[in-house]
């Protein structure tokens, strides 16, 4: 039963910073969207990482850790692709694809293991601030926050930049009692020690 982590900030927020303290042999990074690293260190990666690519790497794991950069990619990249398909069918299947990557890393992957979600943000229109989806059609079908159990917010104080790991009522933020301050650095590698010492996980 693996761990999916869902990590939420809009661009330049710092989630891809985040994973600066990793080594190289450390984490397996599925690069959605083929962009550049924000920092010198070299990481193994997959650029144009698709859902194939990543259930692949997975089947089974090599690593106990892997980050998904740009997951909402996953999902508009599907929409661009269906852009032409008409009728409501093509939103459940782009929820679907989704739901499903994150059924197959609880479901099929060890329990050591812990996938993060590197996902940008969007506003509601009550301003409240959620996972990007594709529209108000897909959040029909899918909750992107209702499959995780960990939700961390980028935040940018002055420069300095932070999670946020809990909600004050106008985010989705969340995690387990006590796992976390209010506030911490952004740094994935610190979070991914954190929560194997609170569920007490190999590393």
């Amino acid at each position: 039963m693996g761990i999916p982590v869902l990590v939420l900030g809009e661009s330049g927020a710092g989630k891809t910073t985040s994973l600066r303290n990793f080594e190289p042999d450390e984490i397996g990074l599925f690069n959605v969207a083929s962009k550049p690293l924000p920092f010198k260190k070299k990481l193994a990666k997959i650029d144009g990482a698709s859902y194939g690519t990543i259930i692949k790497a997975l089947s089974p794991p090599k690593l106990k850790k892997y980050v998904i950069d740009d997951s909402q990619y996953l999902l508009a990249f599907e929409m661009f692709d269906k852009a032409k398909e008409t009728g409501y069918k093509k939103f459940t299947d782009i929820a679907l694809n989704f739901k499903n990557l994150i059924d197959y890393i609880i479901k099929q992957t060890p329990p050591d293991v812990i996938v993060y979600f590197l996902h940008h943000t969007e506003k509601t229109e009550d301003g409240r601030i959620k996972a990007k989806t594709v529209g108000k059609m897909l959040d029909t079908h899918l909750t992107v926050e209702g499959l995780f159990s960990i939700v961390l917010l980028c935040a940018v104080d002055g420069m300095k930049h932070k999670f946020i790991t809990q909600s004050d009522g106008s985010t989705t933020a969340k995690s387990p009692l006590e796992m976390f301050e209010l506030e911490i650095d952004n740094d994935l590698k610190f979070v991914d020690k954190t929560i194997r010492e609170y569920w007490e996980l190999e590393d």
